[in-house]
């Protein structure tokens, strides 16, 4: 089984295929919200500059095609994964239901539902609903015996107790949407990927559920964040990616050359 590369193609495909059964440790998963469809844009915002709508191709499926998208994939997830092993999804509420689901569905044990406050979420721009700023990420487990280094998710937690002393991480966590370096620019500014994930996200999902020396795999590997970060800490990692261009930005954010 090959190591550190990102396969371009169909995940549901590579899966059943490419990846040994059992093999991995970690998933990370940032599936299609499937929220797609409109074109709202928001040219010169004042607080963070010219804003779109995710409006992708790739994230429009038809609702009864998407659920059956979803339990398929997460059907290879549970086939490579190790029987210790921790599966983390992203989601909003558009596709909540159908990830928990699928999980159920597979015997996956749901250990949190951990919500992702943005801290700079975009403000409501039809003024007929509250504002949307989380999202959420499920994390579940295959079987007994999974990892999580209690200690290091207490070090590495941003909040501190009253007297600065260190505090357990709860299910809430508060970190802005992607800006300034961090976030994968074109020459002209704009974002190259419409839905990066936090570097900081990661970090706490890979050192708090995951060693040294683990293969971590994300099949939505997107602009190469999860690869990024687990490579950072010393872990393997194999990703997958259905459109080529962000098969070339992550290569380019990787350094691998073909």
């Amino acid at each position: 089984m090959k190591l550190n590369i990102i396969y371009n193609g169909d995940c549901i495909e590579i899966l059943s295929g490419a990846i040994e059964e059992n093999s991995i440790d970690l998933i990370f998963a940032d599936p299609p919200y499937n929220l797609s469809g409109n074109a709202l844009k928001w040219i010169g915002n004042k607080t963070g500059g010219d804003w779109n709508m995710v409006n992708e191709n790739w994230d429009k499926i038809p609702d009864v095609e998407y659920l059956r998208f979803t339990e398929n994939w997460i059907k290879g997830c549970y086939k490579v994964l190790k029987k210790s092993g921790s599966i983390y999804v992203a989601s909003s509420y558009h596709n909540l239901a159908e990830i928990i689901m699928a999980l159920k569905q597979l015997k996956f044990k749901i250990n949190n539902i951990i919500t992702w406050y943005k801290t700079n979420a975009m403000p409501n721009m039809t003024k007929r609903v509250f504002t949307h700023s989380t999202e959420f990420v499920v994390w579940a487990v295959k079987g007994p015996g999974w990892t999580f280094n209690y200690e290091i998710a207490k070090e590495i937690n941003p909040e501190k107790q009253k007297d600065g002393k260190i505090k357990q991480m709860r299910d809430l966590w508060e970190m802005p949407l992607v800006q300034g370096k961090e976030r994968v620019r074109s020459i002209d500014g704009k974002a190259l990927h419409p839905t990066q994930k936090p570097e900081e996200m990661l970090k706490r999902i890979i050192l708090t559920c995951s060693n040294e020396g683990d293969t971590i795999l994300d099949p939505f590997m997107g602009s190469g964040t999860t690869a990024i970060v687990a490579q950072r800490f010393g872990r393997k990692w194999i990703g997958i990616e259905k459109e080529k261009k962000y098969v070339e930005i992550a290569e380019k954010r990787l350094g691998i050359k073909r």
